[in-house]
């Protein structure tokens, strides 16, 4: 057997791949094509007793494996030869009856020409070749086999040449477990070698049952134990020296050649040699002879009689309790069962109620290295084989070390994947976990991409070791589920421009649910008691050219009522409603400016915790907040790649609906223009933070504007930790600020603590967290984050969790749209802090907020002014330039005007004026302004003092189109030209 090519190449080592990288490069060496030469009467009898095409076939299909190989098959050595020398062959059977030459003729000649290629010789039972045939190194052929009607036989020859041509470079890569088979017979080889091969397949398929994905059940099918065959002494001695630290097992024959003669003892003189090598090493004798048991027993061998009708069984006995094959059985040393456990998460589960003398039986055995060994837990397997009981103080101590041990291989082998859901396995910790085949959408994508950059990049975050920074765990139902669901329902069917936006989600509401995503729900429900966030993740969210941002809904829900089916149906519930806001008239608005369609879009379902923390009967993060990685408001010193930040106490609906937050550059987080006076902080601090209501046991269903949250006064929860912290207290009879939060006055947020003392150094985080994004992504990045605090308990840490992170649209390398002095001094309106970038023409309609009618409290109604405006000029067909006061979108009508998206969606240019009676910054980093970005349009700010100015008499020349008392619509002689400078932040309008 010594005609394989070798395999040995290169020493190198692979200790530094990951292990899935590492199980990439096993099982290299594949066999293809499989050449079969026999007489047509021996094929037809291979082809009617195993349909061996279709059963190769299905083999393969059944373990996940692609490209089975191809069987040819020819009748005489002339059409062998022929066909060997114009295609490439993996392995040659062949069988005794060929037509015009001697099978070992014929064997010489292949043997002679293709010195590398494997090539069997499968005879009969009744074959006289079966009784000339001696496997010797001269022999034309590997190996003899009897073929008696067997299939899988076959499917074992090309297992065993696969694992002779892989074995060197698989062991060397990835520690792959080796069994050595020991047997002489062709007759008792060809029972063994199949039924060994069987155990090995049904303990694979148990293993990736046990991965956490489709490419990971591919890829453990190449970690497999190899099995290696030996017919004399002399070459079980070599194979066993070769591979010493990879065997995990001995199977031996009693009687074999050794030393060039039949040895009726060269079974035990192996194992005997074996066991005093490794004593730990399970070993089995087998013999036809019932006498030899007494042998095996002073080895300390297991024996079984190869004529026994139930070797099958015996020998998978063998592999489940010696080799770690099938469920993990915990036994007391008396031999009676505990319990049992099929997949590592269950093994760590159950080890905390393990008695004592359970464990340390298993542990004194080496069994637990066993059992991971043979579920392609190779890294974990190696780590804990040299330990051994007297290494440790107490049984406890093995219990805590080999519960971090297994958590943490466990954990890290789900960092940066995707787990598919299993109600038997699923884990509430697991980093995502998918229900169905199907896309898991913008946001969900993006928060799994920047998982994985963030699990490359740990070293970059040590330095700040009080703060823990990840992504809280997430399960996501694909877009497979919302196709099962609108198909289920019939509402596939339905045309959704005509009902109006209560009536569909009515019909969602009541639509049926799908049975089998109902039931997975049910047993995450079942596991997961925490606050949650339903979120939508559709197809076109967070996208490159044009993300959905802020357009579908987002549903909180406290998930703490006793009942587990009414915490169910609140979940089902919410994700009807996620579904269903993809068919609302925002959403089909939006799609429409964005030249999309919502029939293109599909909603799939992002799941996860809520990051934050009780507090009485609040549940809320210290701290929410969005980053951007450009600035395009930068003040000072600061630079736009310096990025801005806008953070508040709380949930980030307060950032995120324009309703206030602090704003920083996270590079000079203690640069605050914003607060250079006691009055400015006052006016400017937060007053109310929104949390999540958990004192009702059953709480009203949530809607996606308000939901379960409730403003909370920042002075109603100053006795909270992370409140206090985040606070200084306002003197009046001082008109100052003392630091910290105390008695004698009242909490101001000013979150000095983190921007200011940088405890913890948020701003430097975010620095770093919005640069892993931008080189990440290839361009800017948008982050949503909390950072929750430990509430002073003994070693605990800040928790900042990445929510979500998409492109930051129009933020790319622009070509400079140059502004001439000339043309300043010609404009009607000149800027020198604008967004966007380009010429925008064609614009010849302006929707006009009166400035002398403008008033704080008129600006609900001026929002409906506007959207009726904006309606008559979309039925006109045209874009218009928007001019008024800021902030625009914001959700407080005290801090700027509450339009919505629908009620400005022809915009095509927005000039934001100064307002004495508004001074709130402007709006970047809200839902709306994004929104604003990424559909290109121009946004101009107007400030007072400087160089800014709008020609208001330029204004009132303008023909009025529709009055109405707060707003016009009116129209220029001649469409104006609008240009934008990107990269100086300088705007001009040119009538």
């Amino acid at each position: 057997m010594n005609s394989f090519p070798e395999t040995t190449g290169s020493r190198e080592s692979d200790t530094d791949a990951s292990p899935m990288k590492i199980f990439h490069a096993l099982m290299k060496h594949k066999v293809q094509e499989i050449l079969l030469i026999s007489s047509p009467y021996d094929a037809f009898i291979m082809e009617q007793d195993g349909r061996l095409a279709g059963r190769i076939i299905h083999e393969y299909r059944g373990l996940n494996l692609s490209r089975p190989p191809r069987l040819t098959w020819v009748s005489t050595a002339g059409e062998a030869l022929a066909l060997l020398e114009k295609k490439w062959v993996d392995l040659v059977i062949t069988m005794p009856r060929v037509d015009d030459m001697h099978p070992f003729e014929l064997g010489g000649l292949i043997r002679s020409r293709f010195p590398r290629l494997p090539s069997f010789l499968l005879a009969h039972t009744t074959s006289p070749q079966l009784h000339a045939f001696s496997p010797t190194a001269s022999s034309p052929f590997d190996q003899l086999f009897v073929w008696e009607g067997n299939t899988d036989l076959l499917l074992a020859l090309v297992k065993q040449v696969e694992d002779r041509l892989n074995v060197a470079a698989d062991t060397r890569r990835a520690q792959v477990p080796v069994i050595i088979l020991v047997e002489d017979s062709p007759l008792y080889l060809s029972r063994l070698v199949p039924m060994l091969y069987r155990e090995i397949v049904l303990q694979t398929r148990r293993v990736i049952e046990d991965a956490p994905n489709e490419e990971h059940r591919i890829l453990r099918m190449r970690a497999r134990p190899k099995l290696l065959t030996a017919g004399t002494y002399e070459e079980a001695q070599v194979l066993y020296r070769e591979y010493r630290d990879f065997v995990c097992s001995v199977i031996s024959d009693a009687r074999f050649p050794k030393n060039g003669r039949l040895d009726p003892a060269a079974g035990v003189s192996l194992l005997r040699m074996v066991r005093a090598d490794r004593p730990e090493l399970p070993l089995l004798q087998l013999s036809a002879d019932a006498q030899n048991r007494r042998a095996a027993d002073a080895v300390s061998a297991v024996f079984l009689n190869k004529d026994d009708p139930l070797l099958g069984e015996g020998l998978r006995s063998f592999l489940q309790e010696h080799l770690g094959f099938g469920d993990f059985v915990f036994r007391y040393p008396s031999g009676k069962e505990f319990a049992r456990v099929p997949t590592l998460q269950a093994l760590s589960e159950i080890l905390h109620r393990i008695p004592d003398a359970v464990l340390c039986y298993h542990a004194a055995r080496n069994q637990f290295s066993a059992w991971l060994m043979a579920r392609a837990e190779i890294e974990l397997a190696a780590q804990l084989r040299p330990l051994k009981v007297s290494d440790f103080s107490d049984p406890e101590e093995i219990r805590r070390h080999l519960t971090h041990c297994i958590d943490a291989r466990r954990k890290a082998r789900q960092r940066g994947e995707v787990l598919d859901f299993s109600p038997d396995a699923f884990a509430p910790d697991a980093p995502f976990t998918k229900i169905g085949n199907g896309s898991l959408g913008g946001k969900a994508r993006g928060l799994v991409f920047f998982s994985s950059l963030l699990e490359r990049e740990q070293k970059g975050f040590e330095e700040y070791e009080n703060v823990q920074i990840g992504i809280p765990s997430a399960l996501v139902i694909t877009t497979e589920g919302f196709d099962l669901f609108m198909a289920q329902s019939g509402l596939d069917r339905v045309d959704f421009q005509a009902p109006g936006d209560a009536a569909i989600r009515r019909a969602f509401f009541h639509a049926p649910f799908p049975p089998d995503l109902h039931r997975d729900l049910s047993v995450f429900v079942a596991k997961m008691r925490s606050p949650l966030a339903v979120r939508s993740s559709s197809l076109l969210e967070d996208s490159q050219a044009q993300p959905f941002a802020g357009v579908y809904d987002t549903i909180l829900l406290p998930n703490h009522h006793a009942s587990g089916a009414k915490r169910l149906s609140d979940l089902v519930a919410a994700i009807k409603q996620v579904y269903a806001s993809i068919f609302l008239s925002s959403a089909r608005t939006f799609a429409r400016n964005t030249l999309r369609h919502t029939g293109e879009d599909k909603m799939a379902v992002l799941i996860q915790p809520l990051a934050g923390t009780r507090r009485e009967n609040l549940f809320y993060p210290a701290v929410s907040g969005v980053a951007h990685s450009h600035n395009f408001y930068p003040l000072s010193y600061m630079k736009p790649e310096d990025g801005v930040a806008c953070i508040a106490v709380g949930f980030g609906k307060t950032v995120m609906d324009g309703l206030g937050g602090l704003r920083f550059c996270p590079k000079y987080p203690e640069l605050l223009p914003g607060f250079s006076s006691v009055t400015d902080i006052l006016d400017a601090a937060q007053q109310r933070f929104y949390a999540l209501d958990m004192s009702d046991a059953d709480p009203p269903d949530a809607s996606p504007d308000t939901g379960p949250l409730v403003a909370a006064a920042i002075e109603q929860a100053q006795h909270h930790f992370p409140v206090r912290y985040l606070c200084d207290t306002y003197l009046p009879e001082e008109n100052r600020l003392r630091a910290s939060a105390g008695s004698g006055g009242h909490p101001v947020v000013t979150f000095s603590n983190i921007l200011k003392h940088k405890s913890p150094p948020l701003g430097a985080i975010l620095s770093r967290l919005l640069e892993i994004g931008r080189k990440g992504m290839g361009g800017g990045v948008e982050l949503e984050f909390s950072l929750d605090a430990p509430d002073a308990r003994e070693g605990g840490k800040w928790q900042l969790s990445v929510l979500q992170i998409r492109p930051m649209a129009g933020v790319h390398p622009y070509p400079q749209t140059a502004i001439s002095e000339k043309e300043r001094e010609r404009a009607v309106c000149f800027s020198e802090q604008a967004l966007g970038n380009g010429w925008f023409e064609g614009i010849q309609d302006v929707l006009y907020v009166k400035p002398d009618e403008f008033a704080p409290a008129r600006n609900v109604d001026l929002a409906a002014a506007v959207a009726m405006l904006n309606h008559r000029i979309r039925k006109a067909g045209g874009r218009y330039l928007l001019v008024g006061p800021g902030r625009w979108g914001s959700a407080d009508r005290w801090l700027g005007i509450p339009v919505r998206w629908k009620d400005i969606s022809e915009v095509g240019v927005v000039v934001e004026t100064a307002s004495e009676q508004m001074a709130a910054a402007p709006s970047q980093g809200t839902h709306f302004f994004h929104n604003i970005t990424s559909r290109g349009i121009g946004y101009i700010t107007i400030r007072n003092g400087g160089r800014d100015f709008l020609d208001r008499r330029w204004l009132e020349t303008l023909q009025v189109v529709y009055d109405t008392p707060l707003a016009a619509h009116l129209r220029a002689p001649a469409p104006l030209t609008i240009k934008i400078d990107g990269k100086t932040a300088r705007a001009v309008i040119l009538a």
